[in-house]
């Protein structure tokens, strides 16, 4: 991953708070463990790891300016040796018993934020290509759950999953995607907390 550039961060952490609607306490823990920093490019990058927790790679996001679309791999990634993912939910000794797969971190963290602290242990793993999944682990997993847009590129991608791991089961989020979920839900919520 490239290294980080802490004069970046308030840049890149406002995007994530102000424009994606993250909650900020999600956004500084997840920086505080390194799992989401900013670049010299003022890039938001998170980091992918194995599942072992080794650091394997990262994924980009340009934050610089208004219509700021850029997204990719840092160079040397390789998309199946490694995941953008967080644990939440169940105690800390608890099995992951369930796992989200979503196309992009912004997305995981989207909705996970919709969600809450699920009830178990619940992975939210990014992979944007069937390929790339970890089948063998997923494989003990008894709920996975393909969240991916509400398009036919989602559904194309969620039911690929579902030939590789039947158990896969098919979340749309009503907008286009989890982060435009989140924006929608954050309207009708966030005025009444202040947000």
């Amino acid at each position: 991953p490239p290294a980080a550039d802490e004069s970046q961060w308030p840049a890149v952490q406002q995007y994530l708070i102000q424009k994606r609607g993250l909650p900020e306490n999600m956004v500084q823990a997840l920086h505080l463990r390194r799992f989401v920093y900013a670049d010299s490019n003022q890039n938001a990058v998170f980091v992918m790891r194995s599942l072992t927790g080794e650091t394997t790679g990262a994924f980009l996001r340009g934050t610089r300016g208004e219509d700021n679309s850029f997204m990719g791999y840092a160079r040397g990634t390789k998309r199946a040796d490694g995941w953008f993912y967080l644990r939440l939910g169940g105690k800390p000794e608890d099995d992951i018993t369930r796992v989200v797969i979503t196309k992009s971190p912004i997305d995981a963290l989207s909705l996970a934020t919709i969600e809450g602290i699920p009830q178990q242990k619940t992975m939210y793993l990014v992979a944007d290509s069937a390929l790339s999944l970890p089948v063998e682990y997923l494989q003990s997993i008894p709920t996975v759950i393909a969240a991916y847009d509400s398009d036919a590129a989602g559904d194309e991608l969620a039911l690929a999953i579902q030939e590789q791991l039947p158990q896969t089961e098919r979340m749309r989020p009503i907008a286009k995607d989890w982060n435009s979920e989140l924006l929608a839900s954050c309207v009708v919520n966030c005025w009444i907390v202040g947000h």
